[in-house]
């Protein structure tokens, strides 16, 4: 829309809010013949301008009267005040609407959700691809074989197809993943020896992603339950109890093996009293004081993890979890957790599962200055996206709007296997 200067009675002590027939002060200085050559420009314009700015864009530029700010401030000061969009009229109520007294109120909070733009400005909680942790299956096959209880998740090949899905995840900023090995019936056995073997499925995979992503930060399980014959995250003896110290010491080689393998973070997920000391003295001791672990600090005894257990085979044979794992009853519990997770030495602390344990996780933020995590667990996955494809709900906004959630609880980061659907979603791809 072009701006046009219109030789107008001035309007501007009032304007202003002073009387510039009585305004004592410095007045700037009038060329006169400038200030007759705009009214001459203007005049002879004026209905060209006008004319024109009906059908103009709102996104073109202004058409400029060639005149020096000098020249535009003497013009403002003789009463030729450029021309503006009018004040829009005040939008009209529907029909019926009652008429009310204003209500007497000193704070409106909505004033602060008006736009976008202003729903932006003070969004108190973000969320970012580098706030995600991709949890990955694998498995020594070649082929990609697809999870039927988890749509859009796959046992990989850890040679190729791996590869590829973390490929994909870095370029939209997901640069974090957590390994979970599908380990063949033949290697399992009551102790799970082949947890920490050197050249077992999750070392050599390892291997393969730091030759190939040096910068890749890579988390892993450690935790018995894949590589044991009895499904279960412990040694078991012949009367189902599951042997704390003994699984402990299984656990310090294991999380020394992955490590030695190039792992960033490992992350017991057993629930073993006392094995994040442990760990931590069996890593120094082997000079891996740069190895951080992320401590399964309540990991509750939940439902939602069934797609998870299709996917790697590991349902426990016999019995539940719940000697180990935490009654979902249980709140204040978490702090007996946190406070022994915290003194021997976890450097980040995780709830499991996520979305109904929001409460858990603003009490871990609360009462700890470490890192929280959250692991937005199979069953959560599953339900997003079985809701999704019966059109009972948007999927992605819904998936969007449940990773926020985790992270307004307090969750520093989350483990989520929407991580590369998210990760695109926030880079602006469907």
């Amino acid at each position: 829309m072009a701006s046009t200067i219109i030789n107008a009675p001035s309007n501007v002590g009032a304007t202003m809010g002073l009387d510039c027939q009585t305004y004592v002060g410095p007045r700037p200085s009038i060329n006169v013949k400038s200030l007759n050559r705009i009214r001459i420009s203007i005049k002879a314009n004026r209905g060209r301008r006008l004319a024109g700015r009906g059908s103009q864009s709102h996104n073109e530029p202004f058409e400029k009267l060639g005149l020096s700010d000098a020249e535009c401030e003497a013009a403002v000061v003789a009463g030729n005040v450029p021309e503006a969009p009018p004040v829009p009229p005040k939008p009209k109520a529907p029909a019926g609407t009652p008429v009310v007294p204003t209500l007497p109120l000193s704070r409106r909070p909505r004033r602060n959700r008006s736009s976008p733009a202003v729903r932006a400005a003070f969004q108190e909680t973000t969320l970012s691809p580098a706030n995600l942790v991709y949890p990955l299956f694998i498995h020594e096959g070649e082929e990609d074989t697809p999870i039927g209880a988890m749509p859009g998740c796959y046992r990989l090949g850890w040679r190729h197809g791996l590869v590829e899905e973390v490929s994909k995840a870095r370029a939209y900023g997901v640069n974090s993943i957590v390994l979970f090995p599908k380990v063949p019936d033949g290697l399992k056995s009551p102790t799970g020896d082949e947890a920490y073997n050197d050249n077992g499925l999750v070392p050599r995979t390892i291997r393969l992603l730091k030759d190939k992503f040096p910068d890749l930060v890579i988390y892993t399980d450690v935790a018995l339950d894949p590589y044991s014959s009895d499904g279960h995250d412990g040694i078991v003896r012949e009367d189902g109890v599951i042997m704390n110290d003994e699984t402990v010491h299984q656990l310090c080689k294991q999380a020394v093996s992955q490590a030695r393998a190039g792992a960033d973070v490992v992350s017991p997920s057993d629930m073993m009293d006392g094995r994040e000391g442990a760990i931590r003295a069996a890593l120094d001791a082997e000079g891996f004081h740069h190895v951080s672990i992320m401590s399964y600090t309540a990991k509750y005894a939940s439902s939602f993890y069934g797609p998870f257990r299709e996917a790697l085979d590991s349902n426990p044979r016999f019995g539940d979890k719940k000697t180990y794992q935490m009654n979902p009853a249980n709140y204040r519990e978490a702090l007996i957790e946190t406070r022994e997770d915290e003194a021997e030495g976890a450097d980040i602390l995780l709830v499991k599962p996520g979305l109904p344990y929001l409460d858990i996780i603003r009490l871990l933020r609360d009462n700890s200055p470490l890192p929280i995590a959250a692991y937005q667990v199979s069953g959560e996955y599953s339900m997003i996206k079985a809701g999704g494809v019966l059109k009972m709900i948007d999927e992605e906004k819904v998936m969007m709007e449940s990773l926020m959630c985790l992270r307004r609880a307090g969750a520093d980061i989350i483990l989520t296997y929407f991580a590369l659907q998210a990760g695109k979603t926030l880079c602006g791809e469907k």
